[in-house]
């Protein structure tokens, strides 16, 4: 890593001073340029110029802005990262358009060419051949010619008779692809033509190691929408135009380059991918390797650290409280940085990352400088916070990272803690929670979000790892926590029941011992390994030794199929977690009212929190369904035994079909209180039925289905099969045609669902459509092949049906009922299309 002292030596001329305002007086320039057209530097630099001295000379010369660039940074890979310093009125789309917000970033070069030229090119690292001395190097080279993106004419000489300097004004204020939004961005905020005449240059101030570039730009606003985003944007016109402050950052990348170490699956990095023609002799090898902050020993430690003992790195990992933060959650957000440092001790490193509030006063730092890691708050209504980071694309290192803190994560955090702890915690039991409770949910949170900025990714199989029993064991859960990673979807401890007196540590996140493996895994320094190939080998057989302790694996965000990678969950059974987790929930509906109540307020606290319930209890069916048709996934290399998929067992899936006929299919009457429907509008019948819609969707969707066929190809009876599926749906949900028993009007509901998802497997309809209810998704069957068993068991359970409704008719008489068993045998015979 280049050091700011050696940096400033390397590019800040000696007799420049560095300060706006001060004129160089470096004497005439003795010219070793042969082609014409550059001026003498006295000419152009005047005795006008305001110059600045950092990575770049920069000067302003009246209206005009000169880059005066040292022999030293041509051929020197820069990365520029551009931000919005300053939104506009009426951009914002969802969870983007704020201040701070990230809108694109590239890689460039600046290169002499020829005729008293300055080019700069736009450098993609997709492709790569390391070893200049192997064939293939000159003809990747020669297929990745990398292309120029802007010319500019040579001013004049450097100051030194060397270098170039270039006016970069116009290239300032244009609407070109380095300073500015990058496509995806564009179309997100729909960015249309700049408007020149009313967009300005507003600063650029040079750093040791970075060049700092603030442009006002007024854009039209283009027509059209965003696929996935509303048709206008929060709080806005949906044309005209709009002017933002867009802040650029030109930051030297390291002419040494980090150690790359790669990706593995067993362990949860965000990794970078690449084509690498020298690693494979008999071909290609793609090639991924994850992103990290370079933390290394001082010289001085190195043999410190060999031997174990605990050492500062040269450089650790700093992040600032942005001064809009409000005072009282600064110290939360502090300690939610400095909980990860008991992880970089696993790593050989004390004192590794901390958290500072932003110096006050000091003209030399700034929110924008790339040099500066920071938490961002930012004025929003948008009840999220996310970690992302900027990273060196040819190693993986992480440079810097700006969190973004949404004011009304806050909303998030009390209704996420009210549904899953107001039983076992009374300060819970309001919708206004006190300075400490929030304060400590505001730091969980920051420290989840750092994690992110370290190079994590989420783990969602942390809490499959933990049998649910222990959940409710005071003194097992506060003294490991109720998951291994705060990077799960963990949240807080719902399966803790009342009598249980499980305390504040045991129900709330912590880092765990996956995070401190994770950290070490990633980050312990190995000085006598040559390059990533000599540190795999190391690194796989210590993580094969770790993987037998399996509270350290890893189940990624991205697995569809495996029930033990789920966000929201808790426990290593989907189904007991689950009902524990409704015996809360079951609490909590008749004491609503009272705990919501606030003076002189509305029933909106009331009308929310009761979704939040509602939403609670569709997670629980959610994280049951994904057992049936589930497949493990548990990612090994070949030193580890075992398979790497397996099916879900049999008995698992049944207890899921057992599960969803106790808490879905049977009408889940707690949920339905006439009191708080009559506050707050809403209907039970709709509410039980986009629950059971939700389930219905989710065990006969196209992939479940076609993982049961699959298992019993391989596996035969030993596994839960399609037929057993629809048996156990049909025996579960028509138990009162067989009994020949009155149907309600939630049964009602759920029988014709029923027929209906039988019926879109047997002639699925065209295109697809989704519905919605506050934290609820409802997906249409996905069409299946025309030769799949699916038609054939889906015609086969219809006609069952037929049949029974045909044997139960005669014994009805109540009319609902008797109408509703017609309609589902008009319904099946058109389906069919059988006579009745």
């Amino acid at each position: 890593m280049v050091s700011t002292g050696s940096l400033l030596a390397q590019t800040k001329p000696p007799s420049v001073t560095n300060s706006i305002g001060i004129t160089p007086a470096l004497g005439p320039a003795k010219s070793a340029w042969t082609h014409p057209g550059p001026k003498a530097y006295t000419d152009v630099i005047t005795s006008k110029a305001v110059t600045d001295s950092g990575l770049f000379i920069v000067h302003r010369v009246e209206d005009k802005y000169y880059l005066e660039i040292p022999d030293s940074l041509f051929g020197r890979d820069i990365l520029v990262v551009n931000r919005l310093s300053k939104a506009a009125a009426g951009m914002r789309n969802l969870f983007f358009g704020y201040a701070g917000d990230f809108i694109g970033e590239n890689v460039i070069r600046f290169d002499k060419g020829p005729n008293n030229k300055v080019f700069i090119r736009n450098i993609s690292f997709d492709e790569i051949s390391r070893d200049s001395t192997y064939p293939m190097y000159k003809a990747v080279a020669n297929s990745n010619i990398q292309p120029i993106v802007q010319a500019f004419d040579i001013a004049a000489p450097g100051h030194d008779s060397t270098g170039a300097v270039v006016e970069i004004t116009s290239f300032l204020n244009s609407d070109n692809e380095i300073l500015n939004f990058e496509a995806n961005q564009k179309r997100l905020f729909r960015v249309g033509s700049l408007q020149s005449d009313k967009s300005y240059v507003n600063s650029v101030k040079s750093y040791p190691m970075n060049t700092e570039i603030k442009t006002v730009k007024t854009y039209t606003r283009s027509g059209g929408t965003v696929t996935g985003s509303p048709a206008t944007m929060s709080g806005g016109a949906s044309s005209g135009a709009f002017t933002v402050e867009i802040n650029s950052s030109m930051l030297l990348l390291p002419s040494e380059q980090m150690k790359a170490r790669y990706y593995d699956d067993r362990v949860g990095y965000f990794s970078r991918e690449y084509v690498d023609f020298d690693a494979n002799p008999q071909g290609i090898e793609n090639i991924r390797t994850i992103t990290r902050w370079r933390l290394e020993p001082r010289p001085e430690d190195v043999e410190k650290y060999k031997r174990g003992i605990l050492v500062e790195p040269r450089k650790p990992i700093i992040f600032y409280i942005d001064p809009a933060t409000p005072k009282k959650w600064v110290p939360y957000l502090i300690q939610g940085v400095n909980d990860w440092q008991v992880a970089f001790e696993k790593a050989g490193f004390k004192n590794a990352i901390m958290a500072k509030e932003a110096p006050a006063n000091d003209p030399n730092w700034s929110l924008e400088d790339s040099r500066y890691s920071a938490i961002v708050y930012k004025p929003s209504d948008i009840p999220n916070a996310s970690g992302p980071h900027v990273h060196d694309p040819r190693s993986g290192e992480i440079l810097e990272s700006h969190i973004n803190w949404y004011h009304n994560v806050m909303e998030l955090l009390r209704n996420w803690y009210f549904v899953q702890a107001s039983p076992n915690d009374p300060r819970a039991r309001t919708t206004r929670f006190d300075d400490e409770l929030m304060g400590q949910l505001i730091r969980f949170v920051s420290s989840h979000e750092v994690g992110h900025t370290l190079g994590l990714r989420h783990n969602y199989g942390a809490s499959s790892t933990v049998p649910v029993e222990k959940l409710r064991d005071k003194k097992w859960v506060e003294e490991h926590g109720h998951t291994p990673s705060i990077m799960d979807y963990a949240r807080f401890n719902y399966v803790a029941q009342p009598e249980d007196k499980i305390s504040e540590k045991g129900i709330f996140p912590r880092i765990g011992d996956y995070d401190i493996w994770a950290i070490e895994w990633g980050y312990r320094w190995y000085p006598d390994a040559k390059d990533a190939e000599d540190e795999k080998v190391i690194l796989n057989k210590m993580t094969v030794e770790r993987m037998k302790n399996k509270r350290l694996w890893f189940g990624r965000e991205t697995n569809p199929d495996d029930p033990r990678s789920q966000n929201e969950d808790l426990g290593d059974n989907a189904m007991k977690a689950g009902t524990y987790g409704i015996r809360n929930l079951q609490r909590i509906i008749p004491n609503l009212e009272a705990w919501t109540r606030e003076p002189d307020h509305d029933y909106h606290s009331l009308n929310t929190l009761y979704n939040e319930v509602v939403t609670q209890f569709g997670r629980y069916v959610g994280h049951v369904t994904k057992n049936i048709g589930g497949l493990m996934e548990t990612p090994k290399t070949v030193d580890q035994p075992g398979a790497v998929f397996e099916t879900v067992p049999k008995e698992t899936q049944r207890e899921a079909m057992e599960f969803l006929n106790r808490q879905v299919f049977t009408t889940p009457t707690w949920l339905l209180n006439k009191d708080i429907y009559s506050k707050i509008g809403l209907s039970g019948v709709t509410i039980t039925s986009r629950m059971q819609e939700m389930a219905l969707s989710r065990i006969l969707s196209a992939g479940v289905i076609n993982r049961l066929l699959t298992a019993e190809a391989t596996e035969g009876s030993a596994t839960y099969t399609l037929n057993d599926l629809m048996s156990d749906l049909k025996r579960y949900t028509f138990s009162e045609v067989v009994l020949h028993k009155p149907i309600d009007i939630y049964r009602r509901n759920l029988q014709k669902s029923v027929v209906e998802r039988l019926l879109g497997i047997v002639r699925p309809a065209t295109g697809g459509a989704t519905a919605a209810q506050p934290g609820i998704v409802i997906t249409l069957v996905p069409t299946v092949g025309r030769n799949s068993d699916a038609v054939s068991f889906a015609k086969g359970t219809l006609r069952a049906l037929q049949s029974e409704i045909r044997t139960a008719l005669p014994f009805y008489s109540d009319v609902a009922s008797r109408y509703h068993l017609q309609d589902l045998m008009d319904r099946i015979a058109e389906g069919l299309k059988v006579e009745k």
